[in-house]
């Protein structure tokens, strides 16, 4: 369509004008299609500007997703195939629903807004239109079990840490199992559907869903997530959308070609705001104290109570809290003189946009130094 390759176009040449002859020529289409096709943008919310004798260009500071918009930010090019809707109910729904139609590995569906976003145990995502990026991804890792799932959420995780890093310089650390957080709030939630075969207990597909709180909505998050939800970024940031989602796409599908790697979860582990905490254990008989020991190559969270007896915690299975500590966590070495990987940690408390509140602890942020951005995604803010 015309449409989409003048948009190509405009983002190639992102902030400079193209005159309308020369989009003509290139297209090889009379000008009237293109200003058609301008017309077409612009009611598609594309902020196309044109001026006489000037030509066409995308408004300075435009942040609108599109596939052409994160394409141009892939170098790695991963293998995926990028559709953007102004509104879905679920991302998640809609993946699902085009994997058991026999969609091919790659698709990446993003969505401006989602009207029926959920996350872990169902509860409801926040996902209001224009501060978020809100995607899943389809996968076939067919020669993967259901238990080896947890690594693509693992994958997935570090890939949200480095991309916030990158983009947008500030650290994230990652809250056992799928949640990220930035400056102690929760910034991202990830979830991971699969589809497996009764016959070899082996994954038909994985629905991978993403949301990333980009922004604070307008007039900030309602309560109660504005106790515990945090953005990104801190303001609005030119093509900051498109930045963010090619690098973490670019990202995931590196570590995604290497799963069975232990540096993956290594990697995980390093990142982790839970190891070395003092944590309450959620069961149905209620919260039991205990201090998180280590995060295991399957992704189990392996704990000890107060009475000395030690447990490996698997996600789906079990919910925990962070406690909100003044003081650095200790750690008592185990009777076989095995310490607590990462204790000193500052923690992070439960909940997000997306998550219930109910059970949240103030968190405090991490005063440590957050990594550089990345030139080629421009310049990050903190």
């Amino acid at each position: 369509m015309v449409k989409d390759a003048l948009l190509s176009l405009l983002e190639e040449g992102r902030g400079g004008f193209l005159s309308g002859e020369e989009v003509a020529a290139r297209l090889g289409v009379t000008r009237n299609a293109v200003w058609k096709a301008a017309e077409a943008l612009r009611q598609a919310g594309y902020p196309v500007e044109a001026v006489k004798n000037r030509g066409y260009r995308l408004a300075e500071g435009s942040d609108k997703l599109s596939p052409q918009g994160i394409g141009k930010y892939l170098s790695a090019r991963p293998p995926v195939r990028v559709e953007v809707l102004p509104s879905a109910p679920s991302t998640n729904d809609l993946v699902r629903a085009r994997a058991e139609a026999g969609e091919a590995e790659g698709l990446v569906l993003i969505a401006e807004e989602q009207t029926a976003g959920r996350g872990r145990l169902a509860r409801p995502f926040y996902s209001p239109r224009g501060s978020g990026l809100y995607m899943s991804l389809l996968l076939r890792p067919v020669r993967y079990t259901a238990a080896q799932a947890v690594g693509i959420t693992s994958a997935a995780a570090v890939a949200v840490c480095d991309a916030v890093g990158r983009v947008c310089g500030r650290e994230a650390r990652i809250k056992w199992v799928n949640d990220v957080f930035v400056g102690g709030k929760k910034a991202c939630g990830i979830l991971t559907e699969a589809s497996v075969s009764m016959e070899d207990n082996c994954l038909r597909y994985v629905v991978l869903g993403i949301g990333i709180n980009v922004y604070e909505p307008a007039g900030g998050f309602p309560p109660p997530l504005d106790a515990i939800a945090a953005a990104v970024f801190p303001a609005p940031c030119g093509d900051g959308k498109n930045k963010l989602a090619a690098a973490v796409l670019e990202r995931f599908f590196a570590l995604y070609a290497r799963l069975d790697d232990p540096a993956v979860m290594e990697e995980y582990r390093r990142r982790s705001c839970v190891v070395g905490q003092e944590i309450d254990v959620l069961t149905a008989q209620g919260p039991r104290a205990a201090r998180a020991l280590d995060i295991g190559a399957d992704g189990h969270l392996l704990v000890r109570y107060a009475d000395g007896s030690e447990e490996k915690l698997y996600a789906g299975e079990i919910g925990i809290r962070v406690r909100d500590s003044r003081a650095p966590a200790r750690c008592t070495p185990a009777p076989d003189g095995r310490a607590c990987a990462g204790a000193g940690r500052e923690g992070a408390g439960e909940g997000g946009a997306g998550c219930s509140a109910a059970e949240h602890e103030s968190p405090r942020e991490k005063n440590s130094g957050a990594p550089a951005p990345d030139d080629r995604f421009g310049e990050g803010r903190a």
